[in-house]
Parts: C-alpha cells; structure tokens; sequence
C-alpha cells in the first residue's frame, strides 16, 4: 500500500496464549519510510494490547533502527538516572543495559522511580542470541489485581523506596546517570526531582528517592503496579552476588536497593511473591534478527532473560510523562 492510499494500512495481530501479540510483515524496500505511514496503526496496536512485536522488517543497523524508532515515535528520550550502563549509538538511541548473560533482568517497567517516565519503549534486535535472551512483557493491570490485596494496599499507601550508592566499580556513574559528574550540578539535579542525597566521607554519592508503586496511566485511568520494586531489590541478586555486594559495601552501601515507602526492609518472601507473579503473567517470544517491539511503558512491564551468544538488541525511550502521582513526596505533589 503507497503513502498516498486514501486508506489507513491495516495491520493484523496474531494472538496465541503465552505469547506477545504478534504482526507479520513483508519486508520493506524503504523501511523507515514504512514506519512512517505505518505509525498511526502500530501506536493504535499499541494502545489496544500494551505492546506489540513486529516481524519481517529487517532490521540490522543500529542507524537503520535508530531512523525506524524515531520515525514511530519522534523525538526519542536522553536517558537519565541509568542504574547501569548502556552504550550510546546516537542521539536517544543505546544498547540494552549492561547486565550479564547469565543473570535475568526481572520484570520492570523503565525508569519507574524517576519524576519524568518514557511512554513509550522501543526495541529492535539486530543480532538474536543463540538461546534465551527474550524480552518478556506483562501486563501491569492484571498484575496489580494478581498481587496479594494487603500488600499492593500498603504499597499503594506508603509508596516504595529506592536507595543507590554510587562508585566507581559497579552500576552507573555519576556521570552516566546525571549526564554529570560535577557535585554541584548533581545536587541541583536532585533537589529539582525530589531525590534525598548524602556525600560519604570517600567522596560518593548515596541517595533515596520515594516513588509511587501504584499508578493510574495517563489515558486510560486505569490503576497500574508502576515500579522496580523486586528487579532492584538485593533478594532479586543471585545470592553469591548478593553476598559479595553485601560483604564489600555493607547493607546500607548496595548499589541499589528498594523498601517499602516507610523505609522497612522487604523481605525475601515478599521479592519471591513479586517475581512469581510477574512469571505467572509473563508473555514470551524468542528474538529473531531484524524484529521491532514497542511496549506501552506504564501499562507493560517488561524483562530480560538469561542468554548464550552475542545478542545485540538497541534500546529507544519516548513520550516523557510526568504522572500526576508518581511521586507521593507532598511537596512534589504540590507542584
């Protein structure tokens, strides 16, 4: 169908339980210029099942998906507040995060514990893994209602805690995270996003910041389970990784860490129910080379599991939103 049809392309998504909702496309000659006459219709894909995969595009180049990704979603997001790094291949576009192959990235949605959120996450896998390696998604509603009423209501009352303490051996530095590594900026970048910091007597940095664990999404109204709660929590590590984190920077010096809003640790059972839940609602489809996904960040967690081989999968966020409550902070609230 030509960019000049009178009629919107019509894209038609596959269905089958425990797999994400699925599009089967002819590969392209000119495939940012299908995404663009295409990007009514996979927005509304989006908005319809929370996410959508799309197959058959091609996709090897991380130019290539960089034009693709800003072509569905305009301006793409700088990212800040990383807990890990990432390579950069161009303006708002990067690798995924820095995690190893061998541990998952358990379900989250990103940037959840930030004041401005991406909308909208889009993936495009240029080299598949040899075995593993998908990125799962699940639906944050239907988590919500799965969890355990007394816990979400707490949650839902207190908020959650995420506590980080920077240095220069493991996570994102300063610089990585703030796009800055001078004190003053970084201070000033806190202050304006509702983060609690402190300077250790070494010269790091450790902060605390309260978030909302439940939110309403900004189109719908509908009450979302919106955090990193169980990927950040220290019960989440593989427990040697646990141990040695915890035998070298202490439990209050994790790289990062989460509690309940009030500050009282979570316990290990309550990281296993999250994660359990999030396994019992998880959607999954092996990467093939060239595929494009796009996830409705606030109604759709997602996560990455364990993998062997090279996996090269780019990274877009788009469509900052500042949820009304985000943050149960009163004096950002107020704003």
């Amino acid at each position: 169908m030509s960019s000049s049809s009178s009629v919107a392309p019509v894209l038609q998504v596959e269905r089958e339980p425990g797999r994400p909702p699925l599009v089967h496309v002819e590969p392209p000659g000119d495939v940012r210029g299908w995404a663009a006459e295409h990007r009514e219709a996979l927005r509304a894909r989006v908005d319809e099942h929370g996410a959508v995969l799309v197959r058959g595009l091609g996709l090897r180049e991380a130019d290539q998906a960089g034009a693709v990704l800003a072509a569905l979603a305009g301006e793409l997001m700088t990212e800040r507040e990383a807990f890990a790094p990432r390579k950069s291949h161009g303006p708002g576009l990067y690798s995924s995060t820095e995690w190893p192959s061998n541990q998952p990235m358990c379900m989250h949605h990103e940037l959840s514990y930030a004041l401005d959120v991406p909308g909208l996450m889009l993936f495009a896998c240029l080299t598949a893994p040899g075995e593993g390696g998908a990125t799962g998604i699940a639906d944050a509603e239907r988590v919500l209602e799965a969890l355990p009423a007394a816990l979400t209501e707490r949650f839902e009352r207190e908020g959650w805690l995420l506590t980080r303490s920077y240095n220069d051996e493991i996570g994102a530095s300063l610089e990585e995270s703030f796009g800055t590594g001078n004190p003053v900026a970084v201070e000033r970048y806190c202050r304006s996003h509702a983060i609690d910091f402190a300077w250790q007597s070494d010269g790091s940095l450790r902060t605390r910041q309260r978030r909302s664990a439940v939110v309403r999404h900004p189109l719908t109204g509908r009450r979302c389970w919106f955090n990193q709660i169980a990927f950040l929590n220290e019960w989440t590590l593989a427990p040697e990784v646990r141990e040695y984190l915890v035998d070298v920077y202490g439990e209050d010096g994790l790289p990062f860490n989460t509690r309940f809003g009030d500050g009282s640790p979570l316990g290990e059972d309550i990281v296993e129910t999250l994660n359990a839940t999030y396994e019992e609602h998880t959607l999954r489809e092996p990467w093939q080379a060239g595929d494009l996904m796009l996830v409705d960040n606030v109604r759709t967690a997602h996560s990455r599991e364990p993998f062997t081989g090279e996996r090269q999968v780019v990274v877009a966020m788009a469509e900052p939103r500042r949820l009304a409550d985000g943050c149960p902070s009163p004096e950002v609230d107020g704003r």
